[in-house]
């Protein structure tokens, strides 16, 4: 906390919108931590075009409120302070991480976990090699817009929305996702001697983090939800065509050798960095666009 304080000009365009996104951001950073700037917003807020509006509804919740209600709350508690800090971080991560698909993806590690040990089946690894890079994907598509959040708009349209917002969801989704699955692959068994050799357990990583960029640099285009069945059917047909399509080979064989292709190797995974650079640089590049994704 420093001894800096907006400046008037600065909370009046704060106040009536016209402030640039990014200096909107920091200031509403800055008013988290600073009730002398945010009484002046406040105000600023009240003596403009929205005052009359904003009292009335006040004044609405007020009259319909119960008596106790009204009164003065006490001063929160460090337990419960901190409390209502995980609240909001849970909130900020998205509905995929707070409902059922965080579940799903510990099933389907634990399922693939038992299908090799419990069931011998050996085409487990590749088979969860394969859907791991879609996995994150999956899980930003149901992260973010209207089909998941009830209070999409009103998110996404705040100063702390926008690509800012998408990316604190995606990082969750990615928190989530990655530890579960690499070490869901570390807990498989190797290939048998008549597979080829596999690619390594975290070979999938950087093509996941690659693929889920992708999707967030064609949801500005496209929308979140349309932009991530793109991208995620793009990869499983990659991965399931050359097998549909080549005959004598086993499935597990030559799902093996089809992500080793993708997966091994310097010139593999260099190229999956250079894509992942591309599309963290594109998303800064249009990061204005993200500022309307509540249409999405």
């Amino acid at each position: 906390m420093t001894g800096w304080h907006a400046p008037d000009d600065l909370v009046t365009r704060y106040a009536d919108g016209s402030l640039a996104e990014t200096d909107a951001w920091s200031l509403d950073k800055h008013l988290e931590h600073c009730g002398r700037c945010a009484a002046r917003v406040s105000h600023a807020v009240r003596a403009g075009a929205a005052g009359p509006s904003l009292a009335a509804v006040r004044a609405g919740v007020l009259a319909a409120a119960p008596a106790p209600a009204r009164r003065t709350a006490p001063a929160p508690t460090a337990p419960r302070a901190l409390g209502g800090r995980l609240t909001r971080i849970l909130w900020a991560a998205g509905p995929a991480v707070r409902g059922t698909w965080a579940g799903a993806v510990v099933l389907v590690a634990l399922g693939a976990v038992a299908l090799a040990h419990g069931g011998g089946w050996a085409g487990a690894r590749p088979l969860l090699l394969a859907l791991a890079p879609v996995v994150p994907v999956a899980g930003v598509a149901l992260s973010y817009g209207r089909h998941s959040d009830p209070l999409h708009e009103i998110a996404a349209s705040a100063p702390g929305g926008g690509l800012r917002l998408l990316l604190t969801r995606t990082a969750a989704v990615l928190a989530v996702s990655a530890p579960s699955l690499t070490v869901a692959g570390l807990l498989l068994p190797s290939p048998g001697p008549r597979l080829p050799a596999g690619p390594a357990t975290a070979g999938w990583l950087l093509p996941g983090l690659a693929l889920t960029l992708a999707s967030l640099v064609l949801s500005g285009y496209l929308g979140c939800r349309t932009a991530t069945a793109v991208v995620g059917s793009g990869w499983l047909l990659a991965v399931s065509a050359p097998l549909l399509l080549t005959g004598g080979t086993g499935l597990t064989a030559g799902l093996t050798e089809r992500l080793s292709l993708y997966f091994t190797g310097a010139p593999s995974q260099g190229g999956w960095a250079a894509a992942t650079v591309l599309c963290a640089l594109l998303l800064a590049a249009r990061r204005t666009a993200y500022d309307r994704l509540e249409t999405m």
